[in-house]
């Protein structure tokens, strides 16, 4: 049972920070949503939908975060300046997100116990 309710949980930290996975990934590499399905699989073992990710990068491109360009018969997508500092400050924060959630998970615990 435990290793189902990891697995479910998993599945949903990486759905829900998706758009974080993408962009730290571009501050590496120019990728297409074809790309993001074989990094996403390769790094976290978990296989997304086409839909998915192509709603996705629709989405973040609108928000101005990244810009996509055709090459050939596929879009490529990279990161922009407010992608670039969005990643920045996401990354910059490692410690005060782990504070918080540890601080959320140990009030959890004493308001079950």
């Amino acid at each position: 049972m435990e290793v189902g309710v990891l697995k479910n949980m998993h599945e949903r930290i990486v759905k829900n920070f998706m758009d974080i996975i993408v962009l730290a990934e571009l501050r590496n590499n120019s990728l297409s949503g074809y790309d993001v399905i074989s990094y996403v699989h390769d790094k976290v073992h978990l296989l997304v939908s086409s839909g998915t990710v192509h709603s996705l990068l629709y989405s973040m491109e609108r928000k101005g975060l990244i810009e996509g360009k055709w090459t050939e018969r596929k879009r490529v997508y990279k990161l922009t300046d407010k992608g670039e500092r969005t990643i920045d400050s996401i990354l910059n924060a490692n410690d005060k997100i782990q504070l918080f959630l540890s601080q959320l998970l140990s009030a959890k615990k004493a308001i079950t116990a």
